[in-house]
């Protein structure tokens, strides 16, 4: 049964999904890589449409399979899928320039994060609607880090109090995003990069232990693991 996006909401969301995913090993693009024998990108999108708020969501797909990546989501949800970039940056901006009129708040999630729960996506557009003109996601660093030379000699250890590790949706008000992808000079793997290039403050919210992000073979284990125990 396709999932309805609410008429009504305040949000539109972003899906960067054209990325090869080189680091999950041979095979096709990492959003289309099966997670409990659905695409990353199914799992992704059902949490999106699960959020009250969303009123959109386009995705960036790899442009080489954007019928195939139309077909896989028509059961899902009511999804724009539009021709990605060769790097993030374009996709988000590709995308971008595809939503509607309406929708004030705009977020930006990865395909990879296919377990986000819909809390955190609602959490980060409440954030943006209270007055942040951009919000990220975090969770506090647990490991200890050193830095290190190119040879591979420690240098010192660095306060991890002062650390957080960003995850998505990251959140921004439209205008904000809009200006900043057009005032881009070169490219980063973070929007929230962009906004603050622009002196646009960040705003920082809990994240969930359950937005893993899939990159490696062993988080596609750890990630079947948190399915079978009901995330």
């Amino acid at each position: 049964m396709t999932a309805q996006l609410n008429p009504r909401g305040d949000v539109a969301v972003l899906v960067p999904a054209a990325g090869a995913g080189v680091r999950l090993g041979p095979g096709g693009p990492k959003a289309l890589r099966t997670l409990a024998g659905e695409p990353l990108l199914v799992h992704a999108v059902r949490r999106l449409a699960a959020a009250d708020s969303v009123h959109t969501v386009v995705v960036a797909a790899p442009a080489a399979e954007v019928d195939l990546v139309r077909r896989l989501l028509a059961p899902v949800a009511p999804v724009t899928v539009v021709p990605g970039g060769a790097e993030r940056q374009a996709s988000v901006a590709a995308a971008l320039a595809v939503v509607p009129a309406g929708p004030e708040i705009v977020l930006v999630h990865d395909a990879a994060r296919a377990l986000t729960p819909p809390d955190l996506i609602e959490s980060v557009a409440a954030a943006v609607r209270a007055g942040h003109d951009a919000v990220i996601p975090v969770l506090p660093v647990v490991d200890t880090i050193r830095r290190v030379d190119a040879g591979e000699q420690a240098l010192g250890t660095v306060d991890r109090s002062t650390l957080r590790s960003v995850q998505t949706p990251q959140g921004f008000r439209r205008s904000v995003l809009a200006a900043a992808h057009a005032a881009a000079a070169d490219s980063l793997t973070d929007d929230a990069g962009l906004v603050e290039r622009q002196g646009v403050p960040v705003r920082c919210v809990p994240g969930s232990d359950y937005a893993i992000k899939i990159t490696r073979p062993f988080d596609l284990t750890l990630a079947e693991h948190l399915l079978a125990a009901g995330a």
